[in-house]
């Protein structure tokens, strides 16, 4: 397996384990992986929030960690990455406002590169007007903009995923080990014990 060049894109409020976890489980295989946000550059830290289904209508949110950004967003080009992974949480729905964001989105699509999302990431994806005809999970609360976008919202159990062409899709952290695993499949990678 070639190791891949991942941009990984995330901001303040994002779901704290849907920063950390692919992060690490991506370099953890192997890839190499650049965290960024945007006006923020390597070194700074975002705040990330914990998101908990506790019974209530929606998740409940918690402080999470300080994750520290490895790479300057200002200084990423799509045509340098292998692929793009979204973090969900809040953090989308402000990503979604900045037009570079939604720009490097369409140049990995149109350049038919793999691209993840969990959970409120679908915001971006609908945004950039990238997800029409195909089947896309999200957090159930992004269903409407997910149909809006012209897609088929994948109303899954939140512990499975969907992959459509380039698109992987999930609704929330606990479909990591799915989600995850379908990004590997997409990626190429191959893991051996």
């Amino acid at each position: 397996m070639a190791a891949k060049k991942i941009l990984f894109l995330t901001g303040d409020f994002a779901e704290d384990y849907e920063t950390m976890v692919p992060f690490q489980a991506l370099q953890m295989v192997g890839h190499t992986v650049h965290a960024v946000c945007p006006d923020k550059k390597s070194g700074d830290k975002i705040k990330t929030a914990i998101h908990d289904f506790e019974g209530d209508q929606t998740y409940t949110e918690k402080p999470g960690h300080l994750f520290t950004l490895n790479a300057t967003f200002d200084d990423v080009h799509a045509a340098d990455y292998d692929a793009l992974m979204i973090a969900g949480g809040r953090a989308p729905e402000y990503l979604r406002l900045n037009p570079r964001v939604i720009d490097l989105l369409q140049q990995f699509a149109h350049a038919n590169k793999p691209i993840a999302a969990v959970c409120h990431g679908a915001q971006l994806l609908a945004t950039a007007d990238i997800i029409r005809g195909k089947k896309i999970s999200a957090y159930p609360a992004c269903a409407p903009e997910v149909r809006m976008a012209g897609a088929e919202y994948a109303d899954i159990a939140i512990d499975a995923a969907v992959t459509d062409g380039i698109f992987v899709t999930a609704p929330a952290w606990p479909a990591h080990p799915q989600w995850l695993a379908q990004f590997l499949q997409k990626l190429g990678t191959e893991i051996r014990l």
